[in-house]
């Protein structure tokens, strides 16, 4: 095999593939990429036995080939190259090599047959659709900050992409939470996808995924199957085995019955909170909001460093009401505001609230109270 190619392309190529290989493994082909060179364009393919990537680029193919080299040495080669620079591949499969050239570089790489790479199952898919870049940005971009780390309950790893119902008619849900916090994003149903079945989508999949959703004119082609989810745009293709368990019933989290309506200045609320958090003890990071006619007090009283308070003017005109909030979930949901205002419906302190972003019932986010 040998093949040039610009080092921009290769260095975008590369990076994907190197982000999905785990860094600790103990089999040592999935350390590697395999370099598939045919006709016009290369092919770089990394996996980690859940979540396989395949990128393709075009270059100047002399011989054709297939190799293996380790994924995160090509990357550092390719990122410390000169801009602009031409890098030739050459495999010499008899000694096991791959020589990287730009200009007056050379290096010289360990392979590994390409027969030993382990190239995921394709599944059937029970339901293919395409959806915009920024429709699948958004779905994720504001569902992820919920997603749970703890390993016992696995199937809150992830989130949760399904069909749903909602007032205007069917929608395209993605649902996180880890019980202390929720978020439930809803975008229109993309033509072809009522179909789709209800996945879980682990966490590292979603961050890999975020690389292909950058580009706002770009369409994704998403096929859903019960085991696996694929996400593809002309140049990458993105398979992942999804979480293989069932995911709660949500809806009854959310609360319905809440009245008690406060408007308030999402990007003022979250500074806000950030300013009085400095001083709570780390482990509780409780921050009390006392709401009175039209004016919000947030507080925070840490025995061993001191206490904090701020007054912020809001819309409410409900009776009083003090309830407390972990800091950085209340700071979390109140990033993910798009809109200047964000609307907290509130029952009563043990209760969980609700939080939207001005009128839009597309997004809602729910949080749970702290006793402070």
């Amino acid at each position: 095999m040998k093949l040039s190619i610009e080092r921009s392309t290769l260095l975008k190529a590369v990076s994907q593939a190197q982000s999905v290989v785990e860094r600790r493994n103990t089999i040592p082909i999935l350390a590697n990429v395999l370099i598939e060179a045919d006709g016009d364009s290369v092919s770089f393919r990394a996996t980690d036995l859940d979540i396989e990537v395949l990128d393709k680029a075009n270059a100047m193919v002399e011989r054709g080939g297939a190799t293996t080299v380790s994924a995160v040495t090509l990357h550092e080669i390719v990122r410390k190259l000169p801009d602009g620079a031409m890098v030739t591949l050459t495999d010499d499969s008899a000694k096991g090599r791959l020589t990287v050239e730009a200009g007056r570089s050379n290096f010289s790489l360990a392979t590994l047959p390409k027969e030993d790479f382990p190239v995921m199952a394709s599944s059937e898919y029970s339901a293919n659709f395409s959806a915009p870049a920024p429709v699948l940005r958004r779905l994720f971009d504001k569902s992820k900050f919920a997603i749970s780390t703890e390993e016992t309950r696995y199937y809150l790893n992830g989130v949760y992409l399904h069909v749903a119902d909602s007032d205007g008619g069917k929608v395209l849900r993605c649902v996180a939470t880890d019980g202390h916090r929720l978020a439930r994003i809803d975008a229109d149903l993309p033509d072809g996808a009522s179909d789709t079945p209800g996945v879980i989508i682990p966490r590292k999949t979603v961050g890999e995924l975020r690389k292909l959703l950058d580009d706002n004119e770009a369409q994704i082609a998403v096929s859903v199957s019960e085991t696996k989810v694929r996400f593809a745009t002309p140049t990458i293709t993105l398979t992942s085995k999804v979480i293989d368990g069932t995911f709660p019933d949500y809806t009854r989290v959310i609360p319905t019955g809440n009245t008690r309506r406060m408007e308030v200045d999402a990007s003022e609320f979250a500074k806000a909170v950030d300013r009085v958090a400095t001083v709570s003890s780390e482990r509780s990071r409780a921050v009390k909001l006392s709401l009175d006619e039209d004016r919000l007090i947030l507080s925070v009283n840490s025995p061993d460093s001191g206490a904090a308070e701020e007054e912020l003017a809001v819309a409410y005109g409900d009776e009083r009401l003090e309830i407390g909030f972990n800091a950085k979930y209340l700071l979390e949901i109140a990033s993910q505001v798009d809109r200047e205002n964000a609307v907290f419906m509130f029952n009563s302190s043990g209760d969980p609230t609700l939080m939207r972003e001005g009128n839009d019932t597309t997004a809602v986010y729910v949080v749970m109270p702290m006793r402070v």
